[in-house]
């Protein structure tokens, strides 16, 4: 969550939740939170409808609190969440942005299947572009 935003306030947290709601209600789909056994907040992950230079794409999101890094829940999520849209929908490709200097995050993409394709420019800042193509279901 380090290159997110940050911490948002009341109301701008309350926005974004609105969004996904209605991201949810609209496509049933979207981001899906992550809990520890325990209960406590992992993080989240999820699909959701993407506009990336002009196209329309799927993209594959994810976010963990520090206290989840580096112990291969990233690379789960986002299998799981590949695998549920895939049984939700046809899907041609899935895409995954982060900002270059983003290992961790690259390396997540890689491990669930996705390929650098190329650098573009998101938010106004650089990022990469990963994706996985399927191939079509016969």
């Amino acid at each position: 969550m380090a290159s997110l935003g940050g911490v948002r306030t009341a109301e701008d947290s309350k926005a974004y939740l609105d969004t996904m709601m209605s991201h949810w209600v609209t496509h049933r789909f979207g981001w899906w939170i992550a809990r520890e056994p325990s209960g406590t907040l992992a993080g989240y992950a999820g699909l959701r409808h993407f506009e990336c230079e002009g196209r329309a794409e799927i993209e594959l999101g994810y976010a963990l609190a520090p206290a989840c890094w580096g112990r291969g829940l990233g690379t789960e999520l986002a299998l799981a969440c590949i695998a549920d849209g895939r049984g939700r929908m046809p899907l041609d490709s899935v895409v995954a942005i982060t900002l270059p200097t983003n290992r961790a995050s690259q390396r997540v993409m890689e491990k669930a299947g996705l390929r650098y394709e190329r650098d573009i420019v998101h938010a106004n800042l650089p990022h990469v572009l990963y994706r996985l193509t399927f191939t079509p279901k016969a």
